[in-house]
């Protein structure tokens, strides 16, 4: 990113924005909410791959471009100076950035240990750190709901956090902790759920990707989940969590407590209004798809319980070979984008991520767009890996 751009006096009352991780799944939704709403006097995005290599979508290239971006491991010290460094103003006077998002992190999961610690939570410490030392006015921290242990009653901010789901969720929540212990950080933690929207990878994907290997199997097969259909899977659109984390910095910058609760930390939950469930899952890629589905039976989902890496394994060993035969079919070699059916053993655990977003509603005025995941939203999920060449 060119450091030789002044400010342009015109916008200079809006703030100046920093995303870490801005190339990343919510990171670049962020960047246009901001870019398109022209909502800050600068935008930096920053982040260890390129955009050229981050298959972005074409709406996303104006905001993601490199004219806006700087190549950096944020997790390093050295590279803080860079990070944060502003051209000065006309005026020759010393500038800051105003708001710093913190969207970065590993985001594989089943990852030793050190790998989350390195990518996670030091890199929430490095750039926490830096925002502080620099008067920073919103430090908004990217976290996740699978923080609190599970349950299906919906989970408020104060609710226990002894058993996290997954190892990333341990040091995110490690992270969350760390941050609150630097003096002087004007830090706020969203704690989202299964963020999903066009082009979205992950837990989304990989159940579309699977779907679309159960359609085009003959004879037809049941897709059946482990569990139960009861089982909570709570979610959030991708464009409500960009314009969620934005109304979070923009309150944050105005406030240091929240209204009677002035000693807890600033933690708020962002989640649909869904109460998604497997069940809601099994019905919309029933419809749509046209297969069926439905559940494992007692006996299987206690044989799973106990031999859970036997069961993932079988489960990507009978699936993978199927997705590779389909895109070869497509033509699709190279560019597959973030699809595949691999099963993750973590997210497979028998764990309700169930939690309760009315705090944020009531304290920031946040209204959702995308009230809850339907046969519509997904299907606009799947024409968006239509549009990307990604879909067999």
């Amino acid at each position: 990113m060119s450091d030789s751009i002044p400010a342009d006096p015109a916008t200079s009352a809006k703030p100046a924005v920093l995303i870490i991780g801005g190339l990343g799944y919510i990171g670049r939704f962020l960047a246009f909410h901001i870019h398109s709403n022209n909502l800050a006097s600068t935008l930096r995005l920053v982040d260890k791959q390129l955009p050229q290599l981050a298959s972005l979508a074409p709406e996303h290239q104006e905001a993601c471009s490199i004219q806006n971006f700087l190549q950096a491991d944020a997790s390093r010290e050295q590279s803080q100076a860079r990070i944060f460094d502003l051209p000065p103003g006309p005026d020759g006077s010393k500038r800051e950035f105003d708001y710093v998002f913190n969207c970065g992190g590993e985001t594989r999961f089943s990852q030793d240990d050190e790998v989350y610690k390195v990518r996670s939570y030091q890199l929430s410490l490095t750039v926490g750190t830096e925002a502080a030392r620099r008067g920073v006015k919103a430090f908004v921290e990217i976290s996740t709901g699978q923080v609190y242990n599970p349950s299906r009653t919906p989970q408020r901010e104060g609710d226990k956090t002894s058993k996290p789901h997954t190892k990333q969720a341990k040091w995110k929540l490690a992270a969350e902790e760390g941050l609150a212990k630097i003096p002087g950080l004007k830090l706020c933690v969203l704690r989202l759920p299964l963020v999903y929207g066009p082009y979205s990878g992950r837990w989304l994907g990989t159940l579309l990707a699977l779907a679309r290997v159960y359609q085009s199997r003959e004879p037809k097969e049941t897709m059946k989940w482990l569990w139960g259909s009861d089982l909570r899977t709570n979610t959030l659109h991708v464009e409500d969590a960009a314009i969620a984390a934005w109304m979070a910095a923009d309150w944050r910058a105005r406030n240091d407590r929240i209204p009677n609760a002035p000693n807890e930390k600033i933690v708020f939950n962002v989640v649909d209004k869904g109460a998604t469930s497997q069940g809601t899952m099994a019905s919309i890629i029933k419809q749509i798809f046209g297969i069926e589905t439905g559940f494992q039976n007692t006996l299987v989902n206690t044989f799973a319980r106990l031999n859970l890496d036997h069961v993932v394994d079988e489960v990507n060993d009978d699936t993978l070979d199927d997705w590779a035969d389909l895109q070869e079919d497509a033509g699709i070699r190279e560019n597959g984008g973030p699809l595949s059916p691999f099963m993750e053993k973590e997210l497979l655990r028998d764990a309700d991520l169930s939690i309760d977003g009315s705090r944020f509603e009531s304290v920031v005025g946040f209204r959702l767009r995308h009230e809850r995941i339907t046969k519509e939203e997904v299907q606009a999920v799947i024409e968006s890996y239509k549009r990307m060449r990604w879909w067999p």
